[in-house]
């Protein structure tokens, strides 16, 4: 690493590495997301290679403060930094932190009269954890520490993943250091590429359907992208095999490019049109010991594929194909997804159907009753072309059977970002006023709030939103 900033987090990854080095029974609890999951495969691969007895779980938030701590050495990442877990500390135990949220504590600090507590943050030493470094690159800078640099893949996953890539199309940052360790490990193709989801694994007229956060003549319209491709002049088959964005050379690429520029730009106001050519390129990753043409070759695919065992409550299965295994949990994860995407359609459809949309000023809702917690935001996000780009849309939902209250998922076009707003910033301040709490990231962020006061959010974040969009 040769970032001056960097040279300052070395003391704090050196005093970790001699707490890893000199623990046997070591707990991991890390966040059960994609970014969370790859953050303690990252950790789990390391401590075998070391031979240490080990045991990774992955929750969410809110199981924190229940949390008993045993064994000698407990290891949080992905977490930990946003929550009190220095009052789960007993004079024997150690608690280390890798995490890249914004933390409550200052940073020296120990409460502690023995043990020990060493929490390991971007924010730190000047760093945006939101965008330049993830929690599972956090988890991959103390690997590193002890040679393993082939664990880099797994900290280009976690970010994108994570969505560090969001703002500026391209990975920033420590993320920057943890991808050129990996290009030069000869893990990681870095490439500039059209923003199309599905680069290994959907036809190229499927996956332009889905294209974007602006709704355009192609959204959702497979036919209609096959009339735009026929146009430019480029083939949807090589033989009777459907061709998929990597299959496409450069120059039917830029053709692509030029064409979506025109479209997008006749659709979006003047202020916006210089953003435009963000939202439609920018670098893709390709895991070069992955198969070409499966999920798991392309970042952001392997990445949806990581969510959906997280989102259906299996990351044991997400875990075991991080770390390696091929076989049966890449079957099962594989079994997963297909039935990720199916949910997801259905819930689609009833949101549409029933023209649950509601609209307001400056946002848009849906009440999601029938639509897991785990899912509300993928399905706010993938309704969002199908409303009004220019307002947020929010979905939410009871958080389950386990706990009360509203989970709120908010998402919105990159373009409202690109001009400056912060929605994971604002939904913190509007979460706090009706007794909740929430953040996230300026596109994609959520909150979690008593079930009595929705109406109140809804109202205060439509006032709040009044002359910024």
């Amino acid at each position: 690493m040769e970032t001056k900033k960097f040279d300052l987090m070395k003391k704090a990854f050196r005093k970790a590495h001699e707490m890893v080095n000199e623990a046997e029974d070591i707990q991991i609890y890390s966040h059960i997301d994609c970014d969370g999951i790859t953050a303690g495969a990252i950790l789990s691969s390391m401590l075998d290679r070391l031979e240490k007895d080990h045991e990774v779980e992955f929750i969410t938030l809110d199981k924190i403060d229940n949390l008993e701590i045993k064994n000698e050495l407990t290891i949080f990442s992905d977490l930990g930094s946003g929550q009190n877990v220095d009052k789960l500390g007993k004079s024997s135990s150690k608690i280390l932190i890798l995490d890249h949220h914004p933390p409550l504590r200052p940073m020296i600090y120990d409460n502690h009269k023995s043990g020990e507590f060493l929490e390991v943050n971007p924010h730190y030493y000047g760093m945006d954890g939101s965008y330049e470094v993830s929690g599972g690159g956090m988890s991959y800078l103390l690997a590193r520490t002890f040679g393993f640099y082939d664990l880099s893949w797994l900290g280009v996953l976690s970010a994108i993943g994570d969505m560090q890539n969001s703002l500026s199309g391209k990975l920033v940052g420590l993320n920057r250091n943890i991808l050129t360790d990996s290009v030069q490990s000869k893990l990681v193709n870095s490439i500039n590429d059209l923003s199309i989801y599905g680069r290994q694994t959907r036809p190229i007229f499927v996956a332009l359907s889905y294209f974007g956060d602006v709704n355009l003549p192609i959204t959702n319209n497979r036919t209609e992208c096959i009339h735009m491709l026929n146009k430019l002049g480029i083939p949807t088959k090589n033989g009777k095999k459907a061709r998929v964005l990597s299959d496409l050379t450069d120059g039917e690429k830029t053709k692509i490019f030029s064409e979506l520029v025109r479209m997008l730009s006749r659709e979006v106001p003047q202020k916006y049109i210089k953003h435009v050519p963000k939202l439609i390129a920018g670098e893709s990753y390709e895991f070069l010991e992955e198969i070409k043409y499966s999920p798991l070759r392309d970042a952001s695919e392997f990445s949806t594929a990581v969510n959906a065992c997280s989102r259906h409550k299996h990351p044991d299965i997400a875990l075991s194909v991080l770390k390696g295994d091929r076989g049966i949990a890449l079957d099962e994860m594989d079994q997963l997804a297909l039935e990720h995407r199916r949910y997801l359609a259905q819930k689609m459809d009833w949101v549409q159907k029933d023209d649950r949309i509601v609209h307001l000023k400056n946002l848009q809702y849906f009440e999601g009753s029938e639509i897991k917690s785990e899912v509300i935001g993928t399905v706010a996000g993938m309704i969002l072309s199908y409303g009004d780009w220019r307002k947020p849309i929010i979905g939410f939902t009871p958080v389950g059977e386990d706990s009360d209250g509203i989970k709120v998922s908010l998402r919105c076009s990159r373009l409202l970002a690109y001009d400056g707003i912060h929605f994971g910033n604002i939904i913190r301040k509007i979460a706090a006023k009706v007794e909740g709490n929430g953040g996230g990231h300026s596109v994609a962020c959520g909150a979690y709030i008593p079930d009595e006061n929705m109406d109140k959010f809804l109202n205060l974040l439509n006032e709040y939103l009044n002359g910024k969009i």
